[in-house]
């Protein structure tokens, strides 16, 4: 009998391991992302412009990589591979739509930099989608919490909260990709630093519709919030300091930011006690 409860009590030691294993393997590809994302300016510097592509597509795969590792932890895997399959579906075609009609987004087109690309959209366009979309989804479970006891309130305002979460990270992104070449807006004047409000608007309008669409389940705050804050903490410093972005470093980080900040103040407990929103 002793021997039985021996082998039992090994048993879930090593299953708690490999619980503990996996609740870190997002903090390591986290860790590698940050590696990938302070090099950036290095490979520019040593290999010159053409680096930059690939240099983006290691650390947007690295951020994925993160993002997915929580979706996976946390929900069930056939809810996991339908909601990922269902962003990255919708998110293509959003683009798709984007660049052959100009809406929602406005009259712009996709360079040939980014290789490869399906219907004029470069394949990791979809997947970057995965980048931020789960820790705004987290981030907005968290700023509705307050609205627990009325269910369609609170997913209306999740939606929305969603949509703003994911577009404050565009305030950087934007000026940055196009001052980097990946596509191109067909009137540059005007609007912020260059981009058009329409694409804003456009962003709002996507994100709503793909999270309705997909119906996210909650995520655990605390990973996912690190990789919002890294992030915007990243974003802020990398276009103030190593790509001559001031403009958007700034106001990207003030809008990005104070959505971090209420994210950290409304989910304390579980920032730094741990648990689901």
């Amino acid at each position: 009998m002793s021997a039985l409860t021996t082998l039992r009590s090994l048993r879930s030691r090593l299953a708690a391991i490999r619980l503990e294993r996996r609740d870190r393997l997002p903090y390591f590809f986290v860790g590698a992302w940050v590696l990938s994302m302070i090099s950036v300016p290095i490979w520019r510097w040593v290999y010159g412009e053409s680096a930059i592509p690939t240099a983006m597509t290691v650390t947007v795969l690295l951020n994925v990589a993160a993002s997915l590792a929580v979706v996976f932890r946390a929900w069930p895997t056939g809810r996991a591979l339908l909601t990922v399959t269902g962003v990255v579906g919708l998110a293509w075609l959003v683009e798709f739509v984007g660049h052959t009609t100009d809406f929602p987004f406005g009259a712009y087109k996709y360079t040939a930099l980014l290789q490869p690309q399906l219907g004029g959209v470069p394949i990791l366009i979809p997947f970057a989608w995965l980048m931020m979309l789960p820790p705004s989804w987290a981030v907005a479970f968290t700023l509705t919490r307050p609205l627990a006891a009325r269910p369609p309130l609170r997913r209306a305002a999740f939606i929305a909260a969603s949509a703003v979460g994911m577009t404050a990270w565009d305030l950087f992104l934007d000026p940055q990709m196009v001052t980097w070449g990946f596509w191109a807006w067909a009137d540059p004047a005007g609007g912020y630093f260059g981009i058009p409000w329409s694409n804003y608007a456009g962003w709002l309008l996507a994100v709503t519709a793909i999270t309705a669409a997909v119906r996210p389940a909650p995520l655990p705050l605390r990973p996912m919030i690190v990789i919002y804050g890294v992030t915007w903490a990243l974003m802020t410093i990398g276009l103030a300091v190593f790509w001559g972005l001031p403009g958007p470093a700034l106001i990207g980080g003030v809008v990005m930011g104070a959505i971090l900040a209420a994210a950290l103040y409304m989910g304390r407990d579980q920032v730094f006690g741990g648990g689901k929103t």
